[in-house]
């Protein structure tokens, strides 16, 4: 019985059997899972996945009417023969409604993506439909020799979960993630063993603590002494020493500029060689400064060392090849997006599932956590209690800003209220000198209010005086309107340019302020988190405290000037876009008018009070209802609706968006030539890494506007006319505003 077959120019047909297959994948799910104590349903589950592959049906169209075609195995493509649906019906059959069950979700999702246990409207698809008598005696009939080869094999799992049921759906995605990965990469053994078994050639995490190490004994003996550069020492000190503590849930409070980039992997490379951690995975906010923390990453650990990972580039259509090109997470340093992050962690699709089980056993830091969707904070923080305290993680939770999220914010039917993190499980890294201390000894800014500009032309002629100034508005269009306004030679810098063009322009921003040199900047509020320039003065149109503080951090970073930078908070002449945006400018509102003196300082006080005040705002805190879907109905029945969750988890609020690669030669590389290797040699994992660098996401609905001046190729919509995108405000085919505001 075949699985899979390939041909050779040299050697001709080769057979991959069903039998061989079936076990090949079954080793890699059980060793990937064994890492949370699950490992026989994993091998449970890989046995039985491509049952329905043994139908003659089966074996017939892959011999025959394919031609031998290695994507016959996908599903979903008219002509091909389903067989994700067997493997799915017998265990229901002879396990029953709980084991059963829940490996028939693994199997019969294991191409289409985890399916929903019911539709609201309709039937089909579903998998309580497709495990009933009526369908299961249409599937292809089995021939009696795969109850010798196969099913009399399978061993009923036995281990109970371990998990209590809020995170029941988060196990059975984890056990999903193990399946598919051994799919995929038992497939790629077969298909591609040269680049099956150049996976996994990395630095081992005691290596590359060796190569940290010697680069920051190098960056602190060129330093210069300044008391930014002290506390800088002393965040990394005190990292250092507390990475010893027992696995779990850190935070780390470090005012701007205080070093969290590389301090933060200290304690995480430190604390993984204690607890024999497998990878770091940092979690960063915007696609638009992931360049900048992977580029100080690669530069320390090497190329192949880091894999830099976001979602704005992901084929419309999944094809064998795509498959295979996504990635797995299987390296030793991730540094991706909270989209992608935590999207991933509540997807259907076996692609996006793949890489979760290497979350397992790791050291996930994520940056600027406060700005974690306030949408959808219940699930996200049910998530990060699971994977601590189930799935051996250690997580640090990173912030110059740390949201109140250890507070009773969640409201039972009865009225009473309660936390998902408990304050006793959130242990504050730094300890002595502590955030108060630390906020208190890098005083390098004064807020200053000023009132309500009418025009942006005020602005602009105000803000134009200056020769270095740094202007943060609130949307793209704001950022475009203000721009034109600006003395000639000002910068533009928004999330309408893609991520090469947005560092090669954010290099030549430092490089002009290095110099001494004229340099005005305009930007959304992508230079917040974590873009490292530093201005005498930065103004902000008003935004959550949160955001003013880090805007702050772009202001006399370093400390060096005789006096204060200064910040100037002002009203602009639109109010913030409606939703979180607005609702955090009307706490920051707030907060300035009733403690003026907290906020001119950046007291953690009032930081404080401020992240109470705006969570008191917010209307839901799973406005989507995921928690419904995932935990509310599924105990004792197991009804989960996998789908629909993943459909409904979209953390950027308008989340119809379009990712399009632009063209733009970024001088080594230009798109152009990526997207013509697209066409005629298909996606690859480093071709869909290099293609990341020139992509943006835009509405759908101006998409569609000017859908003709794009292709798809190979799942991916390309630009293909010359008037869209321009070497100085990026992409332009609109006239309106951006829903996303970065």
């Amino acid at each position: 019985m075949i699985a899979h077959v390939r041909e050779d120019d040299s050697t001709g047909w080769h057979i991959h059997s069903l039998y061989e297959h079936l076990n090949g994948v079954a080793d890699l799910a059980e060793c990937f899972a064994s890492r949370f104590n699950s490992s026989d349903w994993a091998r449970s589950s890989a046995l039985l996945h491509d049952l329905g592959k043994g139908s003659n049906e089966f074996q017939k169209y892959i011999t025959f009417y394919s031609g031998y075609n290695p994507e016959a195995h996908i599903e979903d493509v008219s002509g091909r023969v389903i067989h994700s649906t067997h493997g799915a019906a017998w265990s229901y059959r002879h396990w029953g409604n709980q084991i059963g069950k829940i490996v028939a979700y693994l199997i019969a999702g294991h191409h289409g993506g985890l399916p929903d246990w019911h539709h609201e409207i309709g039937v089909g698809g579903s998998l309580e439909y497709r495990l009933t008598e009526n369908e299961i005696e249409k599937l292809p009939v089995l021939p009696g020799k795969i109850k010798h080869e196969i099913t009399d094999n399978v061993i009923r799992p036995s281990s109970a979960p371990g998990v209590p049921v809020e995170q029941l759906h988060l196990w059975v995605r984890m056990l999903f993630s193990c399946l598919v990965d051994a799919d995929f990469l038992d497939t790629e053994r077969f298909m591609d063993r040269d680049k099956f078994e150049n996976r996994g050639k990395h630095n081992s995490i005691t290596n590359l603590k060796e190569l940290f190490d010697v680069h920051m004994n190098t960056l602190v003996s060129r330093s210069d002494p300044t008391s930014v550069n002290e506390v800088r020492q002393q965040v990394l000190s005190q990292c250092r020493k507390q990475a010893g503590q027992e696995e779990g849930l850190f935070t780390l409070t470090v005012p701007t500029g205080g070093g969290k980039t590389l301090s933060s992997m200290a304690f995480a490379l430190e604390h993984a060689m204690t607890h024999k951690k497998e990878r770091i995975i940092v979690v960063i906010p915007y696609t638009s400064i992931i360049e900048q923390t992977s580029g100080i990453y690669k530069e320390i650990f090497g190329d192949g060392n880091v894999i830099e990972h976001h979602s704005s580039l992901d084929p419309v259509k999944e094809s064998f090849q795509s498959r295979l090109a996504s990635e797995n997470w299987d390296a030793p340093i991730i540094v991706t997006t909270s989209v992608q992050f935590f999207e991933s962690l509540f997807s259907a699709r076996s692609s996006s599932c793949r890489k979760l089980h290497n979350i397992v056993n790791s050291v996930v830091v994520i940056d600027e956590v406060q700005m974690l969707p306030t949408n959808y904070l219940l699930p996200i923080l049910q998530i990060i209690k699971g994977l601590t305290k189930h799935f051996g993680v250690s997580m640090v939770l990173m912030s110059a800003t740390q949201p109140a999220i250890t507070e009773e914010l969640f409201e039972k039917s009865n009225g009473e209220h309660y936390s998902i993190l408990e304050k006793e499980q959130c242990r504050e890294i730094m300890v002595s000198p502590n955030p108060g201390e630390l906020a208190e000894a890098v005083k390098r800014v004064e807020i200053i209010q000023k009132e309500k500009y009418s025009e942006w032309s005020t602005l602009a002629e105000e803000a134009g005086q200056f020769d270095q100034v740094l202007c943060i508005v609130n949307t793209r269009k704001d950022c475009r309107d203000l721009y034109k306004r600006m003395p000639e030679g000002t910068v533009h810098l928004s999330a309408n340019m893609c991520g090469e063009h947005r560092s090669r322009v954010i290099a030549r921003i430092k490089e002009r302020l290095r110099n001494n040199d004229t340099v005005r900047v305009v930007s959304t509020q992508l230079v917040e988190a974590g873009v490292d320039i530093d201005f005498p003065v930065v103004y902000r149109a008003m935004a959550g405290l949160d955001s003013i503080a880090q805007a702050a951090g772009r202001c006399n970073r370093e400390g060096k000037m005789a006096i204060r930078g200064q910040v100037f908070v002002f009203e602009p002449p639109k109010q913030a876009p409606a939703g979180s945006l607005r609702k955090g400018a009307q706490s920051g509102r707030e907060i300035l008018s009733v403690d003026p003196d907290g906020c001119r300082e950046l007291r953690p006080g009032t930081l404080s009070r401020y992240f109470k005040l705006f969570y008191s705002s917010v209307n839901s805190f799973d406005r989507k209802g995921i928690n419904d879907l995932l935990v509310k109905d599924c105990n004792p029945h197991l009804n989960f609706q996998f789908k629909t969750a993943a459909q409904r988890f979209q953390i950027i609020e308008n989340h119809n968006q379009i990712s399009i690669v632009v063209w733009y030669n970024g001088g080594e590389t230009d798109s152009r030539d990526l997207i013509k290797t697209l066409r005629y040699a298909g996606p690859s994992r480093l071709l869909m890494r290099k293609l990341q660098r020139f992509t943006i996401s835009i509405p759908e609905r101006i998409f569609l506007e000017v859908s003709g001046s794009f292709e798809e190729i190979q799942g991916i919509w390309c630009q293909n006319a010359d008037t869209l995108y321009d070497d100085l405000l990026g992409f332009v085919g609109y006239e309106g505003d951006f829903p996303v505001c970065i």
